[in-house]
C-alpha cells in the first residue's frame, strides 16, 4: 500500500506528522493502532525527520499501517483531516545539510549558453568534469507548502528553481553508482530560490576569491521551499523520467522532464559520498531545467505566486510577500 508523508501546523502553531494514502489525510499520532500489532513504534512521539532516522525498518512499518487505515476506517476515525485546510510546513523540520548541483539539466545549460554567450559543456562526463554542488543552509531556509516568503531586503534579482529533492535514509559512505539509489528514502518538490545579484561582489577585483557569495546567493529565511509531500522512494518507478513544471503567477516558465539530467541521482550520490559521509535527513536538490529568470532577466516581485509540479510528487505552492 502506497503512503505519503507530511508536516502540518496544528491550531497552536505545532509541527505534526501526517499521512495520506488512498482514504485521505491523518494525523499521524491520532491513529487508533490498538488492534494493529504490527506497529511497534510509538506514533505519538514521531515526526518525519525521527522516521528517516529508523528508515528502512519504519518504512515497512508504515505500509503496513496505510494498509490498515484504508482497510479499517476505525483507525483512522479520529485523526482524519481536511486536506484543503491544512497548514502545511516543510516535510522535515530538522533536516541535515542540503546539498544543491548545479548546471545539472541539459536545457538549462542550453539556455544559459544562448543568454550569455557562454561555452558551457552539455557533456560534462565525457570532459572529465565531476558533479558540481554547493550548500544550501537548512533548517532557516525551509518553507513549506503554500506558506509565504518574504522578499529579502538585501535583493533585487530573486530568481525560482524548480527541483527534484532527494532526501537520504541510511548513511552513504563511499557507495557506487549501482548501490547508490538504496540510500534514498525518498522524494519531494523543491524551489530553490536564488538571490542573482547577491553572487558576485562586484566591488571586488575579479582575480579576487572572494569575489563571489554563495551564502548570500543562495541562503535566506525561506529560500528553499520543499513539500507537500514526502513521498518513499519505493513508489517513485525511477528519479530519471519524472516530468518537472513551474507556473508563475500561472504561466509556465519552466517544463522539462528529470531525463535532462546530466548526473543522475545515483551519479550525484556516489560523487557526494565519496566526499564524506551522507546522513538520514540530508537532503539533495538536484538542478533546474531551463526556464529560470535570470535567462530572459525576468525576476520575482512581492506577489508573485509560483507553482512547482513533479509527477508523481505533487504540486508546491510559494507566495512572495
Amino acid at each position: 500500500m502506497s503512503y505519503q508523508l507530511f508536516s502540518y501546523l496544528d491550531a497552536a502553531g505545532k509541527p505534526r506528522a501526517g499521512i495520506a494514502t488512498e482514504s485521505g489525510h491523518f494525523d499521524l499520532g491520532c491513529l487508533d493502532l490498538s488492534n494493529v500489532n504490527s506497529v511497534d513504534f510509538d506514533i505519538n512521539q514521531l515526526d518525519v525527520d525521527s522516521v528517516l532516522e529508523q528508515w528502512p525498518q519504519a518504512h515497512e512499518q508504515l505500509k503496513t499501517l496505510a494498509t490498515a487505515v484504508s482497510e479499517d476506517s476505525s483507525i483512522g476515525a479520529n485523526a482524519k483531516l481536511d486536506a484543503n485546510a491544512l497548514s502545511f510546513a516543510a516535510p522535515l523540520n530538522r533536516p541535515g545539510i542540503i546539498y544543491a548541483a548545479g548546471a545539472n539539466y541539459r536545457d538549462h545549460v542550453e539556455a544559459m549558453g544562448r543568454a550569455f554567450n557562454m561555452q558551457l559543456t552539455l557533456d560534462p562526463r565525457a570532459d572529465g568534469i565531476p558533479p558540481w554542488h554547493f550548500i544550501k543552509a537548512g533548517r532557516a531556509t525551509l518553507a513549506g507548502h503554500k506558506q509565504n516568503v518574504v522578499y529579502p531586503d538585501h535583493t533585487q534579482r530573486l530568481d525560482w528553481e524548480a527541483e527534484l529533492a532527494v532526501i537520504i535514509g541510511r548513511p552513504a559512505q563511499n557507495v557506487s553508482v549501482d548501490d547508490a539509489l538504496s540510500y534514498v528514502a525518498g522524494y519531494t518538490v523543491a524551489n530553490d530560490l536564488s538571490a542573482r545579484d547577491n553572487l558576485r561582489r562586484d566591488q571586488v577585483d575579479p582575480s579576487s576569491p572572494f569575489r563571489f557569495d554563495w551564502i548570500g546567493h543562495k541562503c535566506f529565511t525561506g529560500a528553499c521551499p520543499l513539500g507537500p509531500y514526502f513521498t518513499p522512494a519505493e513508489f517513485v518507478a525511477s528519479p530519471e523520467n519524472l516530468g518537472i513544471k513551474l507556473w508563475l503567477n500561472g504561466e509556465l516558465k519552466q517544463d522539462s522532464n528529470t531525463r535532462n539530467h546530466l548526473y543522475s541521482v545515483a551519479d550525484q550520490i556516489a560523487y557526494l559520498s565519496g566526499r564524506l559521509t551522507l546522513y538520514p535527513g540530508d537532503i539533495i536538490l538536484t538542478g533546474t531545467p531551463a526556464g529560470v529568470g535570470m535567462e530572459t532577466g525576468t525576476f520575482l516581485e512581492r506577489g508573485d505566486v509560483m507553482k512547482v509540479w513533479i509527477e508523481s510528487l505533487g504540486q508546491l505552492e510559494t507566495t512572495i510577500v
